[in-house]
Parts: structure tokens; C-alpha cells; sequence
């Protein structure tokens, strides 16, 4: 089972098309890593209809921004008109997909909802390991999700460097495995070891992309552990 980012990094490409290219890294130390960008008013938070994915007993709610765009009127006399979609997320059976702001989680026999994280992030892909948990009872997701402004344009989205998390279903221990400032590649489950792998890569010469003179990192967590550690590995 291996999980490739294309899917994300294709609607990056079709919601910043109309955007100029900035680089995942920025190193000016004069520019401040928080957000300066004014909210737009255009946008609020809301949840897609929750989630129960097959084998967990945890509804997961995605939650993002719902965007009012203005577009030409089709009705005569008109000029302009507001166009509103709630779709926040896509969702295929044990992954879900988009820029989402969170998740919150609650038990199916709850009304308690709890929040994957407090922290600024955009998550892009949660996936459910849904046959790790049948042969072993564990049940994990795994995110790719941006956690830090690293170019410094003062927003944190698509055009930033991607990192790896691990949770349970519950959303209980958060936990970040991929390194600062290292962009994930794409990772993959081997059952006979219950490990996950992954893949960064590592802007060697400080020039602000992810290129053929940067460096792969090879990494390793074995997810039946108390205590998620990652190894590191030289296949080559």
C-alpha cells in the first residue's frame, strides 16, 4: 500500500494556477514566520457532515473555510453574483482529502468533540490504516499536513513544506515524524513489519526549492510501539 502525494499536489496546481509561484523555503531572517495577512471577510468555518470510517468507532468531522466568490451575473440586468460552495472535503471509504483547517473527533456513543490539534495547520490528506488495525487492533491515521510557514509570505497552505503526523483514531497523540524543514515525498505500509515508511527531501543548498542537488532521507516507525520512533535507513 503505497500512498503517493500527486492527488494534493494536483489541486495545489488547479487553486494556485492563478497565483505566482513561491518557493517552499524562504531563509530572510527579517521576515516574520507568523501570518500578517489580513482574514478575508469573505470566508468562515464550517464542518462537512461527519465521518465513520469502516472498523473505527470515532465520527470525524473535517473543518475548513467556505469561500464567496464573486462571478459574473447570469441574470440579466445583473452584474456580478456570489457563488458559495460548502464542500470542504473528498472522501473515499478510509482517506480523506483537501485544505482542511482540523478535524474533530467524537466518539459514536459521545457528544463530546475534540479537536485533532490547537495549532495553525493545513492538513491535506488523513488516511486510515484500516488493515493494520483488522490484523492488530491498533488503529492508526496518518496525515500530510503543513505546520509551518517556511517560505514567510505570511500564510500557511499548499505552497509550504509538507510534513507527516501520526494519530490514533480518536485523534489522541498527535505526533509529528517527519523532520523540520524536510518535505515528505510519499510513505508506505509494510504489514508483515507493521512499519510505515517515508520519504523526504532536504533543501541542501539553501536555495529555496526541492531539487536533483538536494538529499533523500529514508525513514522507518514501527507503529506497534508505545512510542513512535523513527529510524533512519540508507537503501542505496
Amino acid at each position: 500500500m503505497r500512498y503517493i502525494l500527486s492527488f494534493a499536489l494536483l489541486l495545489s496546481f488547479i487553486s494556485c494556477k492563478q497565483e505566482q509561484e513561491t518557493p517552499k523555503v524562504s531563509y530572510e531572517e527579517n521576515k516574520s514566520s507568523q501570518s500578517t495577512t489580513p482574514k478575508d471577510s469573505s470566508e468562515f468555518k464550517v464542518a462537512d457532515l461527519p465521518i465513520l470510517m469502516e472498523g473505527s468507532n470515532y465520527l470525524i468531522h473535517p473543518i475548513g473555510d467556505v469561500r464567496v466568490y464573486d462571478v459574473e451575473g447570469r441574470t440579466y440586468g445583473s452584474s456580478k453574483a456570489n457563488q458559495i460552495s460548502y464542500a470542504i472535503s473528498n472522501y473515499n471509504r478510509f482517506e480523506i482529502t483537501g485544505f482542511l483547517d482540523n478535524l474533530n473527533f467524537q466518539h459514536i456513543d459521545s457528544t463530546q468533540v475534540k479537536p485533532l490539534t490547537n495549532q495553525k495547520i493545513q492538513i491535506q490528506s488523513a488516511t486510515f490504516l484500516n488493515t493494520l488495525a483488522a490484523k492488530t487492533k491498533k488503529q492508526i491515521m496518518v496525515y500530510t499536513l503543513v505546520d509551518a510557514d517556511t517560505n514567510k509570505d505570511g500564510k500557511i497552505n499548499q505552497n509550504d513544506i509538507r510534513s507527516l503526523y501520526l494519530s490514533t483514531t480518536s485523534g489522541r497523540k498527535f505526533t509529528k515524524i517527519s523532520t523540520n524543514f524536510q518535505e515528505v515525498i510519499d510513505w508506505n505500509i509494510i504489514e508483515a513489519q507493521n512499519r510505515l515508511y517515508f520519504r523526504c527531501i532536504e533543501d541542501m543548498n539553501k536555495n529555496g526549492a526541492f531539487d536533483k542537488n538536494d538529499k533523500v532521507h529514508y525513514h522507518y516507525v514501527n507503529l506497534l510501539a508505545n512510542e513512535w520512533k523513527v529510524e533512519m535507513y540508507t537503501p542505496n
